[in-house]
């Protein structure tokens, strides 16, 4: 298989998106463990800023950010073969993400990993940035650039657990089942995490609260 052979599969189709989906992962681990030249490079293009966009969530720096965006590349290079394609390659992705920002806080703090699942770290503070994005996210579709300035601020403002699960739902579109994955937590904590985060960011949105209810 070629990284042409790979490339439709990247196309999402409104019909048997599932099937797709499936085919997509298995093509692109088979192409991972092949070493395909050229895949690497397409899988950046492809997800280069939605990674980007989790980290800066995740870790509210962007310096640390920019750094770990280099350092999941280089696992993905390195460890490709593991990717088996049962899951979609963003889970995987974004689960290699957060175990190197787990990593970064662990070495830093050397405190209990519980400090990036309770939201207790020094990271856990407002800031502001922009990550330019491929295609408009259900937050996106729903607001201007006011109100996504707002959900920004509004999302920095929460604790890493709950802002965590809100991105990777509402910007990466994973399915309550990814998440879990990606946190490795028991759906029924995903689950609460989900709606005690709804909770507590809307109050924070004013008049974009009832815009952030449709998407949500």
């Amino acid at each position: 298989m070629t990284i042409a052979g790979i490339r439709p599969f990247f196309a999402r189709a409104p019909i048997a998106a599932d099937d797709e989906a499936r085919r997509e992962s298995l093509a692109v681990a088979q192409g991972l463990k092949e070493r395909k030249a050229g895949l690497l490079d397409e899988l950046i293009v492809r997800y280069q800023h939605r990674l980007l966009r989790y980290l800066l969530y995740l870790t509210g720096n962007r310096e640390s950010a920019e750094d770990l965006f280099q350092e999941v590349w280089m696992r993905v290079l390195v460890r490709g073969g593991q990717f088996n394609g049962k899951a979609r390659f963003e889970t995987w992705l974004f689960t290699i993400a957060r175990n190197l920002v787990i990593d970064q806080r662990r070495k830093r703090t050397m405190n209990s990993l519980d400090e990036l699942i309770d939201g207790t770290g020094d990271d856990d503070r407002a800031m502001s940035f922009e990550v330019a994005a491929e295609g408009p996210t259900p937050f996106d579709c729903m607001s201007n650039m006011e109100d996504r300035e707002k959900i920004a601020a509004a999302l920095m403002g929460l604790d890493t657990a709950h802002r965590e699960v809100l991105v990777l739902r509402f910007h990466e579109e994973l399915s309550l089942e990814e998440i879990a994955k990606v946190t490795k937590a028991p759906l029924s904590t995903v689950k609460s995490r989900l709606y005690r985060g709804l909770a507590m960011i809307k109050p924070r949105l004013g008049d974009a609260a009832g815009r952030f209810g449709e998407a949500a």
